[in-house]
């Protein structure tokens, strides 16, 4: 870790930008904010209230913005630009693996903003990433997944070892960095608690399965039993 000031992690609600910042953390860099840009046609399939409460799971504070696509890149440099304004913002943390043009618009768009780009997965074999994710405790749903890739009956279900065996034996990227599939992380030792998901369903749409979500519970661990919150 470079520098002093606190960083910023780039928020999907999806395994990597957990892993990362969760990666970042042990490695001593103090996370400030989660920012989630929610943009049309989330793959990742989860409303905003949901990454609510992973980021109160984590005790991290939350920027949410509703942007467009084709003013995405704007409504970035905004919003990092707004925060600086209150806070010794040193660098942002991003859940990036191999993509190389990801790597350059995020190099170019922090570099612009007079920030550090923090990519702590880069250059990992993402067979290693996957199974670091679940040996380190975290626990995540498949809520998306490209329908010539992925079957239905992985819609809802767990990222576990036998899904891991799935995408090995269909040639697929573990970590689903070509776009295979999407994740939303329910529990960690990044949270505090868990989110157990129920009543949801697989819906198609643009060539793709979505977990619609309906009801959920948060479970937040405290030092004095378990406390349960049932939202519909």
């Amino acid at each position: 870790m470079s520098g002093t000031g606190s960083y910023l992690v780039s928020w999907s609600g999806g395994k990597d930008s957990c892993f990362a910042c969760h990666q970042a953390r042990k490695q001593g860099m103090k996370i400030s904010r989660l920012v989630h840009f929610d943009r049309p046609f989330n793959l990742h399939g989860v409303g905003p209230e949901l990454i609510a409460c992973q980021a109160e799971m984590a005790g991290i504070p939350l920027i949410n913005r509703k942007v467009a696509n084709k003013d995405f890149e704007r409504e970035f440099k905004d919003t990092v630009s707004e925060l600086k304004k209150s806070d010794t913002i040193h660098g942002m943390v991003f859940g990036d693996i191999y993509l190389e043009p990801h790597r350059e618009w995020i190099e170019r768009v922090c570099g612009e903003l007079g920030i550090e780009a923090v990519l702590p997965l880069w250059g990992m074999r993402t067979e290693r990433i996957a199974h670091d994710f679940l040996g380190q405790g975290f626990d995540a749903v498949v809520v998306s997944g490209r329908e010539q890739d992925i079957n239905r009956e992985w819609i809802g279900r767990r990222l576990d070892r036998s899904f891991l065996e799935y995408l090995h034996t269909h040639g697929l990227d573990p970590c689903g960095e070509n776009g295979e599939y999407h994740t939303f992380v329910v529990a960690g030792p990044l949270f505090t608690g868990k989110i157990e998901i129920a009543g949801s369903k697989a819906v198609q749409r643009d060539g793709h399965w979505l977990l619609n979500i309906g009801d959920y519970a948060v479970s937040v661990d405290a030092k004095q039993g378990e406390v349960m919150l049932d939202i519909s």
